[in-house]
């Protein structure tokens, strides 16, 4: 126990300080998550209710599969890219990696990324997608930090998932184009208003408000 609790600290606060850093374009912070959403089509026409309340839908639907949702933002800057997936692999991890590299931030030196320790978040991954060459590349400029496995929370990225959903996603969405519509147009309007995120949890917060959770050191 002492050990698990002492990993889970080590990686929070080094996200927590990551998060901190002040603004610079030569080494930017972006946070990555991924989700899954599914595709529910409707039986029958809803049907429209009073104003305020939303249409009503039958209580059967047909499911048509799922879609990953992935979501890479830099908190800072104010900028989102989420996009849609057939699946979560390895791939699909490698190439928004590479993007990340060669569109937003191409003049960076060192791009830390902040994202879920899952398996296909790995340095690996890039190997099955790309050439040796291209991978060494690319991960000469990734600096990988993982958020400890029951701290989702750290991750900007999952706030930002989050705020996706409420407003483009609560309803029924039957396949990928309508859903890639929504993701696009949440896209073009949140990078518009230049939002950010108002993180102010840090490190010495962390040792105050979670203190159980760091291990006990005798004098």
């Amino acid at each position: 126990m002492p050990t698990v609790r002492a990993e889970f600290v080590g990686c929070m606060e080094d996200v927590l300080d990551l998060d901190a850093e002040p603004s610079d374009p030569p080494r930017p912070t972006i946070n990555f998550d991924e989700t899954n959403n599914q595709l529910i089509a409707q039986t029958r026409p809803p049907l429209p209710g009073p104003p305020g309340p939303p249409p009503r839908s039958d209580y059967e639907y047909p499911r048509h599969g799922t879609r990953n949702l992935l979501g890479v933002v830099q908190p800072q800057a104010g900028w989102r890219h989420p996009a849609v997936t057939e699946r979560r692999t390895q791939q699909d991890f490698a190439h928004p990696m590479k993007w990340l590299v060669d569109e937003p931030c191409p003049a960076a030196a060192v791009i830390g990324v902040v994202m879920d320790p899952w398996n296909p978040h790995q340095p690996a991954a890039l190997s099955e997608a790309f050439a040796p060459k291209e991978t060494r590349r690319m991960l000469k400029r990734l600096e990988f930090h993982y958020t400890p496995k029951p701290g989702r929370w750290l991750n900007m990225a999952a706030i930002e998932l989050s705020v996706l959903r409420r407003p483009c996603l609560d309803r029924r969405i039957p396949d990928e184009d309508p859903l890639k519509r929504e993701v696009k147009a949440y896209e073009d309007s949140r990078n518009a208003a230049h939002a950010t995120i108002d993180w102010r949890f840090t490190t010495s917060e962390a040792r105050v408000k979670l203190h159980r959770l760091y291990p006990s050191i005798p004098d």
